[in-house]
C-alpha cells in the first residue's frame, strides 16, 4: 500500500524529460501497448470504463459499510481514508502507465516546422474566408444519401485517413482505431457540452449519443488522436482536422465545420459577421442544427465540468489548461506544409 502511494507521489512530482518520455514511452512502449488493449476493448460495444467505475465504487462502498458496521470510530474512519488514498494511488499509476505519460511527451509544435509570423489576425481572416468557401463547395457531396455507418462501427475510410496523417507527422502508424461507444456518462456529457472522451484505462473511444452526422468524423478523429498518444487538446484538434482533410467529402466537411467554429473565437465583430454572411444555406442550416443540439447544455454543469477539467490538465503539465483547445487555429495557420498539404517536419 505504501509502495503504491509513494510511486504515485513520485510520478506526480518528479520531472520527466520530454525527450526521454518520447523515446522510451510515447514512440516505443505505448504504440505496442495501445493496439493490444484497444483490440480487447473493441470486442464489445459496451464501454468497459462504465463497468470499471461501477465496480470500484461498489467495492469502496461495501468496504466502507463493513468498516462502519461496528460504529463510528476514529480507527475505522482512518482505515477508510487510507483505503481511499490507496485506491486513488493505484488508479493514478495505472492511468500514467496506460496512457497518461503522453502528457509529458515532446509537443507536436517542436516536431514540425512552425512559422509564428503566419499567426496573425489577417491570416485568421483569410483562413475563415477560405473555410467558408470550402464548406459551401463540399456541402452537396458531403450530404449525399449513403448507407449510414452504424454508431459502434469504425469508419474504414476515416481510419485510413488517420493512419496517413500519423505517417505524415512522423508518428508511429501501428495504431488500432477504437470503435465509437456510448457511455453511462452520456447524460452528463450532453449537459456539460462534452462531445467525446478517450478512456485512458481501456483505451476506448467514447462519444456523446446525440452527435449530428456532420460532427461525427471530426469528433472521432479528435478522440483517435488522443488514442494515438496525442494528449494535448489543441494538438488533437489539429490532427483531427488534418485527418478529415485527407478523407472523403463528408470527412472534409466535418473538419471544416470544426475549424470554422474555432475561428469564430478568433475573428470577431463586423468581420465575423461579413464572413458568416458568405455561408450558403446548407452549411448555415447545419450550424444552426448544431447550435440547437447544444441548447441542452446546462451552463452551471458545463462551467463546473470545464473548471475540473482545466485543473486536471494543469495537474498533468498542460499549463494552458482548457485554453489548449484554441491551439488548433494557431497550428493550422503556422505549421508549414508541402504542396500536398503534408506538414513539414524538423
Amino acid at each position: 500500500m505504501l509502495l503504491a502511494v509513494a510511486t504515485a507521489a513520485a510520478a506526480s512530482l518528479l520531472p520527466f524529460p520530454p525527450r526521454t518520455i518520447e523515446s522510451l514511452y510515447s514512440s516505443s512502449l505505448y504504440p505496442a501497448w495501445q493496439p493490444l488493449v484497444t483490440r480487447l476493448s473493441n470486442v464489445t460495444s459496451i464501454a468497459l470504463l462504465d463497468w470499471a467505475l461501477l465496480g470500484v465504487i461498489a467495492i469502496w462502498i461495501a468496504a466502507t459499510a463493513r468498516d462502519l458496521a461496528g460504529g463510528f470510530k476514529r480507527s475505522r474512519v482512518t482505515r477508510i481514508l487510507v483505503r481511499t488514498v490507496f485506491y486513488g494511488a493505484v488508479l493514478y499509476v495505472w492511468f500514467l502507465v496506460s496512457w497518461g505519460l503522453n502528457y509529458r511527451r515532446v509537443p507536436l509544435i517542436d516536431t514540425v516546422q512552425f512559422d509564428a509570423s503566419a499567426v496573425t489576425p489577417e491570416g485568421a481572416r483569410r483562413l475563415a474566408t477560405a473555410t467558408v468557401a470550402r464548406l459551401n463547395q463540399l456541402y452537396p457531396d458531403a450530404h449525399v444519401v449513403e448507407q449510414p455507418t452504424p454508431d459502434s462501427v469504425v469508419d474504414p475510410l476515416l481510419a485510413a485517413a488517420f493512419r496517413r496523417t500519423l505517417q505524415a507527422l512522423g508518428r508511429p502508424t501501428v495504431f488500432l482505431p477504437g470503435r465509437p461507444k456510448h457511455t453511462l456518462l452520456d447524460p452528463y456529457f450532453r449537459r456539460a457540452g462534452i462531445d467525446g472522451m478517450t478512456d485512458p484505462y481501456f483505451l476506448e473511444t467514447l462519444i456523446v449519443s446525440d452527435l449530428l452526422p456532420p460532427e461525427r468524423p471530426f469528433v472521432i478523429a479528435h478522440e483517435w488522436s488522443h488514442l494515438a498518444g496525442i494528449a494535448d487538446e489543441g494538438e488533437a484538434n489539429f490532427v483531427g482536422w488534418l485527418t478529415c482533410m485527407r478523407g472523403t467529402a463528408s470527412h472534409q466537411y466535418s473538419g471544416s465545420l470544426a475549424l470554422y467554429a474555432e475561428l469564430g473565437a478568433t475573428v470577431r465583430g463586423r468581420e465575423r459577421s461579413q464572413i458568416a454572411a458568405q455561408l450558403g444555406p446548407g452549411p448555415r442550416a447545419d450550424l444552426m442544427a448544431i447550435a440547437r443540439r447544444q441548447q441542452q447544455i446546462n451552463p452551471q454543469v458545463a462551467t463546473v465540468g470545464w473548471r475540473i477539467y482545466d485543473s486536471y490538465l494543469k495537474a498533468n503539465h498542460v499549463e494552458s489548461g482548457t485554453a489548449s483547445y484554441a491551439e488548433m487555429v494557431r497550428l493550422v495557420l503556422g505549421v508549414r506544409v508541402a504542396t500536398d498539404g503534408t506538414p513539414l517536419r524538423r
